[in-house]
């Protein structure tokens, strides 16, 4: 089948592209279909936010699409950023200001308090109007600083509860390396995102 992946973001669009893939899709970006429709998030939930994308690039593309919203939430910060993960500090996309301002929002935080977890909301839509929509999560906490390099968004400060193994099984965290320290094949089996999309 051939999906268009709903997203501009490259961090996301490459791990839609290869959960997709290796589930024996073909998948087709938004540049791709020469697509440059920016539709306004205008949801409270992510669930909201991940259908309004899907309905209007579905619609655009005639494609059966997958639109995904997701973000993190902070149980210190009564789950902010949530919703407003991606422009948390004011601008759409600016990881590193994003990054500071969660830091400072939490810096009196002691690690016993700093639970958190990434959150991804899936709506795969069918041109013919017909969706399905699923969510899954990853429990952690936030660390005090940046560390890896192997992410986007707040993966350098997201330290995941457990880290996948290469048989696909998973383990406590106990080296607490930040999402951004692991291997995709580490967070394939343990992504928000990836458990969202084993459901659809």
């Amino acid at each position: 089948m051939i999906v268009c992946a709903a997203s501009n973001n490259a961090g996301k669009l490459k791990e839609l592209r290869r959960i997709l893939e290796r589930m024996g899709h073909e998948v087709k970006s938004l540049r791709e279909l020469g697509i440059t429709l920016d539709p306004e998030e205008t949801g409270t939930t992510f669930a909201e936010n991940a259908r309004i994308k899907a309905e209007a690039f579905c619609k655009a593309s005639g494609l059966p699409t997958v639109a995904d919203d997701s973000g993190l939430c902070t149980d210190a910060l009564n789950g902010a950023p949530g919703v407003y993960s991606a422009r948390y500090a004011g601008h759409h996309g600016d990881d590193a200001a994003n990054n500071a301002k969660l830091l400072h929002e939490m810096a009196d935080v002691p690690a016993g308090q700093r639970a958190a977890k990434f959150v991804s909301a899936i709506c795969f839509m069918l041109p013919d109007g017909r969706a399905l929509e699923v969510a899954g999560e990853c429990p952690g906490s936030i660390s005090f600083a940046e560390t890896g390099s192997n992410g986007f968004g707040y993966d350098p400060l997201f330290v995941p509860a457990r880290v996948g193994l290469p048989d696909g099984t998973t383990t406590e965290n106990t080296a607490c390396r930040s999402y951004a320290e692991l291997t995709d094949a580490e967070k394939d089996a343990i992504s928000h995102r990836g458990r969202a999309m084993e459901k659809l």
